[in-house]
């Protein structure tokens, strides 16, 4: 099973198990740690690299309609950056996300996980108060690990898409990617 691949492979991946640690200890309804992060380093994995620390940034998404402020989300990437000098911390608050998305409200970080632009980015993982591992995959796994990259059912902007795809030079990176441009 693929949720049990994934599993494993965060679990051998000392970096992402702290900073998943780290981010439980914020206590933000609905987080995980998102996105690149664990897409690149599965395609690391895939690709035969080491790819332990090639990820650009770490998304953290949570949904909370409670507090929906940007500087909220400011102040915790502050909070995060400082207290383990890593640079890289990304947070934002998919309960306002869909104002810049232009798509109807989300109700929650799972459905707005489905209009992310690739199916293969929309994976998220978090550790519970037990210590164990949950994932977020509103597409499933599939994508992610046959190193395909599609554009999400709900994301209809093709146009950028195709431009993000480009500007990332994920083939470049990860050459066995098959990119669909559908």
């Amino acid at each position: 099973m693929l949720e049990e691949r994934l599993k494993e492979y965060i679990r051998q991946h000392k970096p992402l198990m702290a900073d998943l640690g780290i981010v439980r200890d914020l206590a933000l309804p609905q987080c995980y740690i998102a996105a690149g992060y664990i897409r690149n380093y599965v395609w690391d994995i895939q690709h035969g690299l080491d790819g332990t620390d090639r990820h650009t940034d770490i998304d953290v998404v949570y949904f909370d309609l409670e507090d929906v402020s940007e500087e909220r989300d400011a102040a915790l990437e502050q909070h995060l950056r400082t207290s383990t000098a890593n640079p890289k911390w990304s947070v934002k608050n998919q309960a306002r996300m869909h104002a810049k998305n232009g798509d109807e409200p989300y109700l929650s970080t799972h459905a707005a996980l489905t209009h992310w632009p690739e199916t293969a980015t929309a994976v998220g993982a978090r550790l519970n108060v037990e210590g164990e591992l949950e994932l977020c995959c509103p597409y499933g796994l599939e994508d992610l690990f046959a190193l395909r990259v599609r554009r999400s059912p709900y994301f209809d902007k093709r146009s950028y898409y195709l431009e993000r795809v480009r500007k990332k030079q994920w083939k470049d990176q990860w050459p066995h990617l098959a990119i669909i441009e559908d």
